[in-house]
C-alpha cells in the first residue's frame, strides 16, 4: 500500500519535539500537514507550521475524524505523548463517540486505549500510519553509539534490564527500567521516562543504566519509544553511566546533538536489537 499517494498527511499531535519533527520531515517531503493539536498538549509551534491545524480536548475523537474526513486526508500519523495523570485526573472532554468507545474497554492502559482509537478512525476511513515513518535516520540501529563502550559490568547490567523491561512492556506498564548491579532501582509507569530516571538517581545514586525498550507487543502506530535531550539531561543530572535503546523500534530525536552530548559526557549508549 502506498500511504503517500496524496500530498497530504494528518498528524494528531501530543506534548514533545516529537510531533514538531514529524511535521517538519513531513513538509520537506512535499506534503501538506493537516494537524489536530490536543490541547494543553501540543507545543503552539505545530499548529503555527501546520496547512491547517485545529485544536481538540482530549477525548474528542469525533472532531479528529470530521476535521480529516472534510479536508480529504485518509492517512495520518500520532505523534507526541498525552500526560496520562491528567486523564485520571479527569482532564478530558468525551464526546458521545469517546463515551461509547470507552465503554468497549477492557482496561485503560495505552494499547487498549490508543488500539480502539486507531480502529475508530480507521473504520471512518483515515489510516494510522506507523510514527516511524517519516522518520529514517532518526530510528535507533543496531550499534554502539557512543566513543566508550560498554564494560563487562555494563553489559551484565543490560543483559539484565532488558529482560526486566521487556516483561514491563508485556504487561503494558511502561517501556523504561533503571538497574544498577543487576538490582532494579525504578520502573517506568505513568509518570514516564523522565521521572522514573530522576527517581532512580534519588535511590541509587550514580552509575546506573537505563534500558528502554519497545513493547514486544509494539504496535508501531503509537507509543512508540522516544529519547531525546530532556531524557539525556535527566541521565546526566542522575549520574547513569549508559542508556541503551531498542533498535529499529526507538526514536533518537535530534541524534547528532544526542550522541555528541552523550560522548561529551562519557555516557555509554547503544542501540540493540531483540536477542528474543
Amino acid at each position: 500500500m502506498n500511504y503517500f499517494s496524496k500530498k497530504k498527511i494528518g498528524l494528531i499531535a501530543g506534548n514533545g519535539n516529537f510531533p514538531l519533527i514529524t511535521l517538519e520531515n513531513a513538509k520537506k517531503a512535499g506534503y501538506e500537514v493537516y494537524v489536530c493539536a490536543i490541547k494543553g498538549e501540543a507545543d503552539q509551534l505545530v499548529a503555527d507550521l501546520a496547512h491547517i491545524c485545529t485544536w481538540v480536548k482530549l477525548g474528542q475523537i469525533r472532531k479528529v475524524a470530521t476535521f480529516f474526513l472534510n479536508n480529504d486526508v485518509h492517512e495520518c500519523i500520532m505523534a507526541g505523548k498525552i500526560t496520562k495523570t491528567n486523564v485520571l485526573k479527569g482532564h478530558v472532554f468525551p464526546d458521545l463517540d469517546m463515551i461509547a468507545l470507552a465503554a468497549t474497554l477492557k482496561d485503560w492502559k495505552d494499547d487498549s486505549l490508543l488500539g480502539s482509537i486507531c480502529s475508530y478512525l480507521e473504520k471512518r476511513g483515515i489510516v494510522i500510519m506507523d510514527s516511524t515513518y517519516l522518520l529514517g535516520d532518526l530510528v535507533a540501529k543496531e550499534q554502539v553509539y557512543s566513543k566508550k563502550k560498554p564494560s563487562k559490568a555494563i553489559v551484565e547490567d543490560i543483559e539484565f534490564g532488558w529482560q526486566m523491561a521487556k516483561e514491563m512492556g508485556r504487561l503494558d506498564i511502561g517501556q523504561a527500567v533503571i538497574v544498577k548491579n543487576k538490582a532494579v532501582l525504578a520502573v517506568e509507569a505513568i509518570e514516564g521516562t523522565d521521572a522514573a530516571i530522576r527517581r532512580a538517581g534519588d535511590l541509587g545514586g550514580s552509575g546506573s543504566v537505563i534500558v528502554k525498550v519497545a513493547k514486544p507487543q509494539q504496535d508501531m502506530r503509537f507509543d512508540v519509544p522516544v529519547v531525546g535531550l530532556r531524557t539525556l539531561d535527566n541521565l546526566i543530572a542522575c549520574g547513569a553511566k549508559a542508556l541503551v535503546v531498542e533498535a529499529g523500534k526507538t526514536i533518537i530525536l535530534d541524534p547528532v546533538l544526542f550522541v555528541e552530548k552523550i560522548d561529551r559526557e562519557k555516557i555509554v549508549f547503544v542501540g540493540r536489537k531483540d536477542k528474543a
